[in-house]
């Protein structure tokens, strides 16, 4: 679609455009991005840009009050959001919004962008709305006819500002709420605290007139983020929620040009806490497990190991409350079916020792679990210890005492993630069946029924065990460094026996040359660069 300065003057479009929200949406996209919109087709159901232009466009009527929808992410909900406000601004210039995500710096960006939509060439030849010269920041600026558009971060202030127009008889501006918490920080029960405070003590307050509409519009994180609040009518207002799953019931994509169905089945089997929440709106209750006994792969005898390492999870006290200190020895190998090598890696869990020790004793209880990994066929060549009180005292202790083993430190802080963020993260190579263990190891019942009572919102009791586990999968799926490790040793080993069959091929050609007896014939060294 395209639109010159000459259409651009033609008033029954400039009605069309202000009739439409969705019409708006499109033209205004492609004059911003140069790029045609894509509407979805989905099977057996509207394209949901459509549902969402459908529903803020009843809200703008004040046909519904509060909306939330509910949608997966990187569906252009943000887009729609933003060309949302331009598209108001054009019915109404004096119009008053705030502009809500989990970060200033996001909603600040979105914002910025409504900006650039208003001073296009076509806007400002179709519309009235100016924006005043006085404001230039990108999270804060107002129209000459005294409307106001305000980013703001949760947790943030936003003191003197308001949506919406007191004693307002038609639309007159809201606060949008795009995406309150990020997913990495979903899991945090202080974070999603904070969120949902912060809407009931700050943004709720900051409607300008009770008919003032709000908007939520985000994926679902958790089950105990503010869109679950939002449906129980925790502020005491009457929410209505549109909730967009990307796969329906009939089995159908919601947007087959950003996931096919076989895209959205494989999610579902490989990320199921992600694809139930972020996909289809709907977390997994409470007390729901993250990894099932059934996706071990359980194997009657270890396999041929390319590589062995150890994972070590240490506890502050022996108390038997506390945590337990947790060793656990792995192997990864090249996973084969029907005999034939698939170029895929497995993961074996080995053995594993769950302890109840004293500090002082946490040198002699790793040393005797070292030395017992040392009589398997394949010896560990790396323990990852975790980086905390006891767990460093470790590492400095056995690091000179363990010259053959290459320590590295675990860190546990904000930047490596929560527990339930690695225990997700964790989650796709097992759901995947890269995690093997044997069917009669002593230590088999002992693992899955721990990790059968892992949970997302952490009511499990211990996790010692799951903690070894997760670090075995960053270590050998995310960062890869077990299996570059072997690659590396693998060329390091090619190359030696390159240079020893090199030097043998010499040898003979000197024997034959010189014969046994006598290596030192004046021989013209170019007679033997013939053998090379």
């Amino acid at each position: 679609m395209s639109i010159s300065h000459e259409f651009a003057r033609d008033d029954k479009f400039r009605v069309e455009l202000l009739s439409s929200f969705y019409l708006f949406t499109r033209v205004f996209y492609k004059l911003r991005t140069r790029r045609d919109w894509i509407t979805s087709q989905p099977i057996g159901r509207e394209s949901h840009y459509i549902t969402i232009a459908n529903t803020l466009t009843d809200a703008f009527y004040h046909r519904v009050s509060d909306i939330g929808i509910l949608c997966p992410p990187r569906y252009g909900k943000s887009e729609m959001c933003i060309h949302f406000i331009a598209w108001a601004m054009a019915r109404y210039p004096d119009c008053n919004f705030i502009y809500v995500s989990y970060s200033q710096e996001l909603a600040a960006f979105h914002t910025h962008t409504v900006r650039k939509i208003m001073t296009l060439p076509e806007y400002q030849e179709l519309f009235d709305a100016r924006i005043s010269n006085e404001t230039k920041a990108k999270d804060n600026f107002e129209t000459t006819q005294g409307g106001s558009v305000y980013a703001a971060g949760i947790g943030g202030t936003i003191t003197g500002r308001g949506a919406g127009i007191q004693g307002a008889t038609r639309f007159g501006g809201c606060a949008i709420i795009d995406d309150s918490i990020k997913p990495a920080d979903a899991t945090s029960e202080k974070i999603r605290a904070t969120t949902n405070d912060w809407y009931l003590n700050t943004l709720f307050s900051r409607r300008n007139d009770p008919a003032t509409p709000f908007f939520y519009i985000a994926q679902v994180t958790h089950e105990d983020d503010l869109s679950r609040h939002l449906r129980d009518h925790y502020d005491g207002r009457p929410w209505e929620f549109r909730v967009l799953d990307a796969l329906d019931a009939a089995g159908n994509a919601l947007c087959p040009h950003k996931h096919t169905v076989e895209q959205l089945l494989l999610m579902k089997e490989k990320m199921p806490y992600v694809f139930a929440a972020q996909m289809q709106q709907n977390a997994i209750p409470a007390g729901g497990a993250l990894y099932k006994p059934e996706w071990f792969v359980r194997l009657d005898q270890d396999p041929e190991m390319l590589a062995t390492f150890i994972t070590a999870d240490t506890a502050e006290t022996e108390k038997s409350y506390n945590d337990a200190t947790v060793f656990s020895f792995w192997g990864i190998y090249n996973i084969s079916e029907d005999g034939m090598n698939t170029e895929s890696i497995g993961l074996h869990w080995i053995d594993c020792w769950e302890l109840w020790v004293e500090p002082k004793d946490l040198e002699q209880e790793f040393t005797n679990f070292y030395y017992a990994c040392l009589r398997y066929p394949k010896q560990p060549q790396i323990a990852a210890i975790e980086k905390k009180s006891t767990g460093v005292t470790l590492v400095s202790v056995i690091k000179d005492k363990l010259r053959g083993l290459q320590i590295r430190e675990t860190e546990r802080n904000r930047s490596s993630g929560n527990k339930t963020e690695r225990f997700l993260d964790a989650q796709p190579a097992l759901a995947s069946r890269l995690v093997s263990i044997t069917r009669n190891a002593k230590h088999h019942d002992l693992v899955l029924n721990h990790m059968s009572k892992i949970t997302a919102n952490q009511s499990h009791r211990y996790d010692d065990i799951a903690d070894t586990f997760a670090d075995a999968v960053k270590l050998a799926f995310i960062d890869k460094v077990i299996p570059y490790m072997t690659k590396t040793k693998a060329r390091t080993d090619k190359i030696i026996t390159t240079i020893a069959s090199n030097y043998q091929r010499d040898s003979n050609a000197r024997k034959r040359l010189y014969g046994t007896g006598n290596t030192r014939l004046k021989v013209p060294t170019h007679s033997l660069r013939a053998y090379r």
